[in-house]
């Protein structure tokens, strides 16, 4: 069957291969922002970039004809949606599909720092069991699960560790009389509750640097922390100083201040789990992200309706 007429859409960032074959393939030709001399980019209604890189004021303005802007990803933190609005331009992400890979991912990486089994892989690997005993885990089973943030991460989030049976809290800006999980109006208030605190806020400036030391001292020296929110919420530096000082038991975090490229003081720090900004990367959503991204063009050029983050 051969493809569509397409038209030409511009890259604003590195994409995976997967997404490229696919776009290509619908009938689109793909154009590099980073390949276009400095100034106006004209000619291009769509654009492509990833929540990682997002689209700012300027870049907006750069390409002034752009009147949508597809994003892999669920986070907007980095995509300036006044500047959208303004231009008329819709944004499609891809929220829904990460939702419980993601969800998942917090759960494998509370078992990796808590039920220690990163450090019970290297403690096999390295010779050391013929040595002597292992370090002993902590129990999740009855423990207090606090998330912050109840969105669709979080929502998910807690029904798993629900599930596993733990108890679950719960802190946002404002009541979810429909959530079936106890609510706790402040986020410190949620670290004195919590034996776990798991971030599944959004990123930008209402939620920068809300776990700092304060906050990890209230966790507590039994406490841990997950983080599959975004790099921002965290004071890494305040973190790193916890961990040393035995402050919180132990963290784990899928993502950084500083992508790809860590702080080393955070890779350096005792008792963490680290991953590669990877908790909603499987096979499977993948595949739904490309055929969101995809399908979401096709039904922008055809006039039909899509998702667009700036209406809601």
């Amino acid at each position: 069957m051969q493809a569509s007429p397409g038209e030409s859409l511009l890259v604003m960032t590195a994409v995976p291969a997967d997404l490229r074959r696919a776009l290509e393939a619908d009938g689109h030709s793909l154009v590099d922002l980073a390949g276009l001399p400095p100034g106006p980019v004209e000619g291009f209604r769509i654009g492509v970039t990833s929540a990682m890189a997002g689209c700012d004021a300027a870049l907006f303005a750069r390409v002034p004809g752009m009147k949508l802007l597809a994003s892999t990803g669920t986070g907007l933190d980095r995509i300036d949606l006044d500047a959208a609005r303004a231009q008329g331009c819709a944004v499609l992400n891809t929220p829904d599909v990460l939702t419980e890979d993601t969800a998942d991912f917090a759960i494998a990486l509370l078992y990796g720092i808590a039920r220690r089994v990163v450090y019970a892989d290297a403690f096999v690997r390295s010779g050391a069991w013929a040595k002597g005993r292992a370090d002993s885990g902590t129990r999740l089973f009855g423990k207090t699960c606090g998330i912050f943030g109840l969105g669709r991460i979080g929502a998910a989030v807690a029904r798993r560790a629900q599930g596993i049976g733990m108890k679950v809290i719960w802190s946002g800006p404002r009541p979810k009389p429909e959530a079936p999980w106890a609510y706790v109006p402040s986020i410190g208030d949620l670290a004195d509750q919590s034996d776990v605190l798991v971030m599944c806020c959004p990123g930008g400036a209402e939620t920068a640097g809300i776990v700092d030391a304060a906050l990890l001292a209230r966790l507590g020296p039994a406490g841990f922390l997950v983080n599959v929110a975004r790099g921002s919420v965290v004071e890494e530096a305040a973190l790193v100083a916890a961990l040393q000082a035995g402050t919180i038991r132990g963290a784990a975090t899928d993502v950084f201040q500083s992508e790809p490229v860590p702080d080393p003081a955070m890779l350096a720090a005792p008792n963490l789990v680290v991953a590669p900004h990877y908790a909603s990367l499987t096979h499977e959503t993948r595949v739904d992200i490309v055929g969101m991204i995809v399908g979401g063009i096709a039904a922008f050029r055809a006039g039909r309706p899509h998702h667009d983050a700036t209406r809601g």
